[in-house]
Formats: structure tokens, sequence, C-alpha cells
């Protein structure tokens, strides 16, 4: 009875396994891409309709170049058009790299501390919001983002993306195919 028992689990287990494995290529970057899109949709919107807040913020060299405004403006067309697009899957690791050296600038400008003296308070700022006052950082979620952006930029969109259906066509027209093989993509 164990031996029986032991076995259905085992192809339970293998079963379920195989059908997780193979949404892989669907689900993951589709719920990743939704996610990091709608934040960073949000985010543009946000400031689009906000006020200029880039103005007391020293950005790392070469955003140090650019005026506040500048940055404010690209901040704004990067995290609205990058989160559409990511929502699409429309150049995916290109807004995924895009959105990658944003989070970069917005770690090193607003979420890290320059009150760090030593490695507890590093790990103090990990934190989403500096509840304390003690003006120790809030690095947490922008790295939770950027940790989630790797699958999206060495990946791609995956296969519920445009950039895949695209893809598809092209190749296909490429290859002179006819439009049942399109109907298949």
């Amino acid at each position: 009875m164990k031996n029986i028992t032991c076995v259905k689990l085992c192809s339970l287990y293998s079963t379920l396994k195989n059908k997780l494995s193979s949404m892989n290529e669907h689900i993951v970057p589709l719920f990743l891409r939704i996610c990091l899109g709608w934040e960073f949709l949000h985010a543009g919107y946000n400031k689009f309709n906000g006020q200029n807040w880039f103005t007391d913020i020293h950005f790392p060299f070469p955003f140090s170049l650019l005026s506040p405004e500048m940055n404010w403006h690209a901040s704004i067309f990067f995290e609205f058009t990058g989160g559409i697009a990511l929502i699409l899957g429309i150049a995916t690791r290109l807004f995924s790299f895009n959105l990658i050296i944003i989070t970069i600038v917005a770690m090193i400008s607003v979420h890290f501390s320059d009150k760090w003296h030593s490695f507890s308070d590093v790990l103090t700022g990990y934190r989403i919001i500096d509840e304390q006052g003690d003006g120790l950082g809030n690095y947490k979620l922008p790295l939770i983002f950027l940790i989630m952006f790797l699958p999206l930029l060495s990946l791609g969109g995956g296969k519920i993306s445009l950039d895949y259906l695209f893809s598809k066509c092209f190749k296909c027209k490429s290859a002179n195919c006819d439009n049942k093989q399109i109907d298949n993509v």
C-alpha cells in the first residue's frame, strides 16, 4: 500500500513539475513584466503630474552633467514609456536595461545614505521606508526591482509578448512562409 501511494505521489509530483516547467517561458516573464511595468508606469505618471523634486538631488556622473529638469523629463519618459513597453512586451530587453539604469541612479541618489559608517548601518538601510527617520536609507524595493529585471534582461519578454509575436512574424516573412504558419504562432 505504501509503495502504491509513493508511486502515485511521485507521479503527481513529476506531472506537476513538468507542467510548471512548461509555463516558465509564458507565465513568469509575463508576471514580471506586468508587475515592473505597472510600478514604473505609475512612477512616471506620478512624476508627470507632480512637481520636480530632483532639484535637491545630487546625481552620479554622467547624470550630474544634466540639469535637474532634464533628468526629471528623462525619468518621466523612460518610466512611463518603459512601463507601457514592459506590460505589452515590446523591446523588453532595451527597456529593462534603461529602467535598470534609472533604478541604479535612484538607489545611489535617493535610496542609499551618506551616513553609513558601519556594515550595521548598511543593513539598517535594507528596508522599504525610513520610518525611524535615521537617514540610513531605504534601498530594499529598488534592489528587489533590479533582481526582478535580470530574467527580463537576459531572457526577454517571454512567449506572451509582442516581442515574441513580432519575432515569429519577421522570421516567417524572411523565410517566405504562408499565412498558416503565422496563425500557428
